[in-house]
């Protein structure tokens, strides 16, 4: 088979154009194709047409049947995520609840108000008893005692 390049130069000869007529729509297809009504001497052929109708009135059941179905599982469905909410819910109340209590055991392990009264003098008068014997004794090479001893 030959392979057919695209070219880049503009013919020299002008190019015909074709006219093609619009397709028909499906309203003129539908006019021009009228159905020839069956004899009632061509048995076979009205059975045949007896038989795709209660075939289509079957498939129809059956849609319906499926569409019943899921219309039921869309509404259990609704149901369940529903419940799933409120569990979900009521799961996000005790969680809470759990770290509520864990914070109250927190702040009641904490010093009260004398705990804190008591290791405030406690600490001052270490830092004053450590400053007076720094003050006597002195820090080697850094600091000479400047209280008498």
């Amino acid at each position: 088979m030959n392979k057919i390049e695209p070219t880049v130069a503009t013919p020299t000869t002008p190019v015909e154009t074709i006219a093609v007529p619009p397709a028909p729509s499906m309203a003129e297809i539908a006019a021009a194709r009228v159905p020839e009504p069956l004899a009632a001497s061509d048995p076979r052929k009205l059975d045949q047409l007896s038989r795709i109708e209660d075939k289509a009135a079957r498939i129809e059941e059956k849609f319906a049947r499926y569409e019943a179905v899921l219309t039921r599982a869309e509404a259990s469905l609704d149901r369940s995520a529903q419940k799933v909410e409120l569990a979900a819910g009521t799961m996000d109340f005790a969680g809470l609840r759990e770290e509520l209590s864990a914070l109250r055991q927190r702040v009641s392990a904490t010093p009260r108000f004398g705990a804190l009264l008591l290791t405030g003098i406690v600490t001052a008068v270490l830092t004053v008893i450590l400053t007076v014997i720094v003050l006597k004794s002195g820090v080697p090479g850094v600091l000479p005692p400047i209280l008498p001893r």
